[in-house]
This record gives C-alpha cells, sequence and structure tokens, in this order.
C-alpha cells in the first residue's frame, strides 16, 4: 500500500497537469477505476469522468494550479487535506478541504470536496 502523502501528492498532481492523456495516467494511478468525486461545484465519476471534469476546471481557471495547504491528515481509511487554487502570482483564489475514503490498494475511491467560505 501507498502511504497516504504520496496518494495526496499524487492527487494534486493530477490536478495541475494540462495534458489529457498524462492526466488521465495520473487519475488512475490514484484514484480507483469506480471512484467518485464530488464538491458543490462539479462531480465526476470513474477515471475517464475524473479526467475530463478536471480538465474543465483547467479551462475555467487558465494559469492557475492547485498547491497542497495543510496535511494529510489520515486515520482508518480515511483522509483530508487542505488545497488551494492559486493564480499565475501564487495569489490563493479558493482553499478547500477534501475528504476521501483509501481502498485497499492505497488510490482514493471517493473523494469529497468542500469550498472555504
Amino acid at each position: 500500500m501507498r502511504d497516504v502523502q504520496t496518494v495526496v501528492d499524487g492527487y494534486i498532481a493530477m490536478w495541475n497537469e494540462p495534458d489529457e492523456a498524462e492526466r488521465r495516467a495520473l487519475v488512475a494511478e490514484t484514484l480507483t477505476e469506480d471512484a467518485t468525486y464530488v464538491d458543490p461545484l462539479m462531480a465526476g465519476e470513474g477515471v475517464d469522468g475524473i479526467t475530463a471534469m478536471i480538465g474543465a476546471a483547467q479551462e475555467q481557471f487558465p494559469g492557475h494550479r492547485i498547491r497542497l495547504h495543510a496535511g494529510p491528515d489520515a486515520h482508518h481509511d480515511r483522509v483530508r487535506f487542505t488545497w488551494q487554487l492559486q493564480d499565475g502570482d501564487g495569489a490563493a483564489v479558493v482553499t478547500g478541504v477534501d475528504f476521501a475514503t483509501v481502498a485497499e490498494d492505497g488510490r482514493l475511491r471517493s473523494v469529497t470536496g468542500f469550498l472555504e467560505p
């Protein structure tokens, strides 16, 4: 099983990968085939659905990057971490907290995101 920090680092990397084929490979490495993602603004299912969802988010925020802000904090099969969407100058535009379940193989099975006010 992979350690949680490695999986969360992969998760952040998949959100930042602009190349669709490379992004899909990162999503498949980080999430299970039946993974789900939901936050207040979007949702995706499976590797292909989540890959496409991330691509659509990147189109809405060109030049922005996701950065790990705090965590991960994990116990049992649960993990949480805080991230920030930063503009090209590194200024935080959005902060969010994601809660995920971890599958037996160490990949994330479900992710629920919350945006901070």
